[in-house]
């Protein structure tokens, strides 16, 4: 299953990152920030020693087909849970496409093993309880790093708790095998970043900021269907001075200046070219 750019971002700043060192920018959407880039270097000591040799293991057992068949089945019931982030955003039309996702890949697609649904023209979408929110006028809130989960925000948060107790994966009985379930999400998540870690590589500097701002520019994507509202840059009012008057010329000053000479004039271009 291909992974949209834009949601790769987002996933790695999840697991990925590395020694970031705090720059003199402060920015005003990150209030939280020496407690944030704390939880940020848990995350990633995790990662290195848990998290990506087992995403790596897992991608060494289970061939490519059975890699995706588990892609599309948790596919298959985030899909539920964005069919009724399109209802609460009153975009009925496409609740119905997703609601026609889970029902022709839970019947046609064997439980969400095969992605059916997008051969018969049913595209898939990603909305989530945060978006909704979003949609409703509720802003971001404060930049937050969640343990396990990594960069969310005030908003994002609630609407991650929303999601994780509607979520199919919730009503799974014994507990035992919900947290298995959700283990394995994890696992399958993390081994689908491994392959685009270089996109990370120009973050090297300070990737913790770079990740915080990738997040919060694509969720505001996101809320605003990919048209997010231009942000008011203001800048300092600047009083221009008034430029000195040039000096005038006489007619008698421009008799006296002698003229150029032919091989001056040959090695001085008549403009300069445009950049």
């Amino acid at each position: 299953m291909k992974i949209p750019r834009p949601l790769i971002i987002l996933l790695a700043s999840t697991f990925l990152g590395g020694c970031a060192s705090t720059s003199g920018y402060h920015n005003p959407k990150d209030p939280f920030e020496p407690l944030n880039r704390s939880i940020y270097k848990f995350n990633d000591t995790l990662d290195k020693a848990v998290l990506k040799p087992v995403a790596k293991g897992y991608i060494a057992v289970v061939p490519p087909p059975g890699r995706t068949m588990v892609n599309n089945v948790f596919s298959n019931l985030n899909d539920v849970l964005v069919t009724l982030n399109d209802v609460l955003q009153l975009k009925l039309v496409q609740a119905l496409s997703d609601g026609g996702r889970v029902l022709i890949n839970t019947t046609i697609g064997a439980f969400g093993l095969a992605d059916a649904a997008t051969h018969f023209g049913f595209p898939k979408h990603n909305e989530d309880f945060g978006q909704t929110l979003g949609y409703w006028g509720l802003g971001s809130g404060p930049y937050l790093v969640v343990p396990f989960f990594g960069p969310s925000s005030v908003r994002d948060g609630v609407g991650l708790y929303a999601d994780s107790i509607s979520s199919p994966t919730a009503r799974i009985r014994p507990v035992r095998q919900r947290t298995q379930t959700l283990i394995a999400n994890g696992v399958r998540v993390r081994s689908n970043l491994l392959e685009n870690e270089s996109l990370l590589g120009i973050a090297e500097l300070d990737p913790y900021s770079f990740l915080r701002d990738a997040y919060l520019s694509h969720r505001q994507s996101e809320v605003y269907d990919g048209n997010p509202p231009q942000e008011n840059i203001e800048y300092e009012d600047v009083e221009d001075s008034p430029a000195p008057p040039s000096p005038s010329k006489s007619p008698a000053d421009d008799a006296k200046a002698p003229a150029a000479s032919p091989a001056a004039a040959s090695s001085v271009p008549a403009t300069a070219p445009n950049k």
